[in-house]
């Protein structure tokens, strides 16, 4: 009678490897997929929420929506600009002025400075323009009016901010990103849980 030598632990390893299903192997691409997916999902609501709100906060800075297409095409309607506080000396002709229409009223225009002017007073005035308008704003803008100049503008997201206010904002935003964020973590870990099992299988050992 032939005897037959039971196989050693590394051929079952390899066996096993040989073996596995096309199934597993479908499965294991789809899980990082996903995970990176994930990953990325979390990244960009992080990203937007950190644009949005943090940054503006700690530059003392305010985030408005650009309504009319009078600054078509580098700000549509729908774009959330960040403005921050800059000093009348530091305006020049280019920028981006936020002011309002009326000092003290609450009506905002984000026009581009087209020339500035100086008062025998020494009061800084600012010629603005919308660049989709064919003419200068009818009157000029006072030191008084300024609310700031646009730092950086995110296009399609003032939008959002138009229909969540300030207050559900500041909740639903971080409550999402915690939401991903642990998805995110779970898929992360049963990734590094699956490549360590399979690691740990196909790993060479003694006899």
């Amino acid at each position: 009678m032939t005897e037959i030598a039971p196989l050693t632990r590394r051929e079952l390893r390899e066996r096993n490897t040989s073996t596995r299903s096309p199934k597993k192997a479908r499965g294991g691409v789809i899980s990082a997929l996903l995970t990176g997916l994930s990953l990325g999902a979390l990244l960009f609501v992080l990203a937007i929420a950190a644009l949005a709100i943090v940054v503006p906060r700690l530059a003392n800075g305010t985030a408005l929506t650009v309504v009319t297409s009078s600054m078509e095409p580098a700000l549509p309607p729908g774009t959330l600009v960040v403005v921050t506080p800059t000093a009348a000396e530091d305006i020049q002709p280019g920028d981006v002025l936020t002011y309002q229409l009326r000092s003290g009223e609450p009506t905002l225009v984000t026009h581009r400075v087209t020339q500035q002017l100086l008062t025998a007073d020494g009061e800084r005035l600012f010629i603005t323009q919308g660049d989709a308008n064919p003419h200068a704003d009818p009157d000029p803008v006072r030191e008084v009016q300024v609310r700031g100049t646009v730092w950086y503008a995110i296009p399609y997201l003032g939008w959002v901010s138009q229909i969540v206010t300030s207050d559900v904002r500041a909740i639903v935003i971080p409550a999402l990103a915690c939401v991903l964020a642990i998805y995110a973590a779970w898929m992360f870990v049963s990734g590094l849980r699956e490549r360590s099992r399979r690691q740990s299988t196909a790993a060479p050992a003694g006899d």
